[in-house]
């Protein structure tokens, strides 16, 4: 499932945040990166401030079976 990390500079002591919902779409409108599902904006951050966010993946496969 895929989730965003956001993760914030050092010196605003800000948690940084993982969200976890598949039917999360990130997009940039004037400034701002919004985090969306099919009712609306669930996160919005001005590209000011610094911030980064990261499209995690959940891609680990099983490890080989040894036999």
């Amino acid at each position: 499932m895929p989730a965003y990390l956001i993760v914030h500079p050092r010196d605003q002591k800000r948690d940084d945040v993982l969200i976890e919902d598949s039917a999360l779409a990130l997009h940039f409108e004037a400034g701002w990166a919004i985090l969306s599902d099919a009712d609306g904006v669930c996160v919005a951050i001005p590209c000011g401030q610094g911030a980064s966010i990261q499209r995690v993946d959940d891609t680990q496969e099983p490890a080989p079976q040894e036999g």
